[in-house]
């Protein structure tokens, strides 16, 4: 008989909520792309899309909750390096020891680098609600640059990360996993490569080089 997996009780939730809440609160000025904002929306579409492909809701919700700790950790980083900060708030907050090494694996599966075309359903409502940040309108003309700031890299940095991260998989057609998510946000998301990949091919004018040059003294 198969055993039923006891869930994630709404008060350890809530206390790894707060804790996270406390730590972005703490960090804000240097969390200014990836701060409470960020997480907040990612764990709130996150549930939406769990809601949708029934995932447990419980381990996403937290799982969103703890997905960009690493950049608590070290600035430009990858979720691994916040694999001992998410534990640690995990395992305080009262998450099981076994939800906490699925809550793991659920967050380095969902990374826009590494993710694949056949995740768990439990790391495709995590991913599509982190990918639908990156893909909204405003988040280039309000946070991109917050993002520079935060992580201490170059606009072509980022440009160069964004494009080579992610058109591939919108062209590979799994950009997003939810029929829902991809019929609403894809034209988003389309615009938004377009505009990264115009913002790399205008780097290589000597004049706009120039220009950032200029702007940035």
């Amino acid at each position: 008989m198969m055993r039923t997996r006891t869930m994630i009780p709404r008060s350890v939730i809530a206390d790894v909520e707060q804790r996270v809440r406390r730590l972005c609160e703490d960090l804000a000025a240097k969390l200014q792309f990836h701060g409470w904002h960020h997480v907040s929306f990612v764990r709130d579409k996150s549930v939406h899309f769990a809601d949708r492909n029934g995932a447990a809701r419980d381990v996403v919700e937290v799982a969103a909750l703890v997905h960009d700790l690493n950049y608590m950790v070290r600035r430009n980083s990858l979720p691994t390096d916040g694999a001992a900060l998410r534990r640690k708030v995990l395992f305080v907050a009262g998450v099981p020891q076994g939800d906490i090494e699925w809550i793991e694996r659920i967050v380095v599966e969902a990374e826009m680098r590494t993710r694949s075309r056949d995740i768990s359903l439990e790391a495709q409502a995590l991913s599509d609600a982190d990918t639908l940040f990156k893909a909204l309108p405003v988040t280039p003309v309000v946070l991109a640059h917050k993002y520079l700031q935060e992580n201490g890299i170059t606009l072509r940095e980022l440009a160069y990360k964004i494009v080579g991260e992610q058109v591939g998989k919108a062209d590979d057609g799994y950009y997003f996993y939810d029929s829902e998510a991809a019929a609403t946000y894809s034209k988003w998301a389309e615009t938004n490569l377009l505009l990264w990949k115009c913002i790399v091919e205008s780097l290589d004018d000597p004049c706009v080089e120039d220009l950032l040059t200029k702007v940035a003294s």
